[in-house]
């Protein structure tokens, strides 16, 4: 299927993505297809922009719990953040964020992808070589 993935972070998350801050990014839910590589970052709103990709070192599946203790350093977050987000959940993924790409310029998705709308979890982007 596809190899690129677009996921919304928040402009504050994604800065901190930029300066190393934050070397996980953590998700509810997260795709099937084993073989996404590579994850395009779309800075949410005021932004509303793609600022540029990573490609995924490693995606950590366990408890809330157990992904905290093994991210917490590198989260960019706080552990009341972390834990607010997974309330009520018993599975959480971590994205461990690998070569970081980030654009000279940002694109305007809807300039790229047709009848583009930010995903609330994720999309399958397809890209051309």
């Amino acid at each position: 299927m596809s190899e690129h993935v677009l996921l919304s972070i928040k402009p504050e998350f994604v800065e901190k993505i930029i300066s190393k801050k934050k070397i996980y990014e953590f998700r509810k839910k997260i795709w099937k297809d084993p073989n996404v590589k590579n994850v395009s970052i779309y800075s949410s709103s005021p932004k509303k922009r793609i600022i540029g990709f990573f490609s995924i070192d490693n995606i950590l599946t366990g408890t809330p719990k157990a992904i905290w203790e093994h991210c917490h350093e590198g989260a960019g977050i706080t552990e009341e953040e972390f834990f607010n987000y997974f309330e009520n959940r018993n599975i959480a993924y971590a994205i461990r964020i690998g070569a970081l790409k980030v654009f000279d310029e940002p694109i305007n998705p809807l300039d790229v992808i047709v009848d583009f709308k930010a995903p609330q979890n994720f999309m399958y982007l397809e890209l051309e070589p």
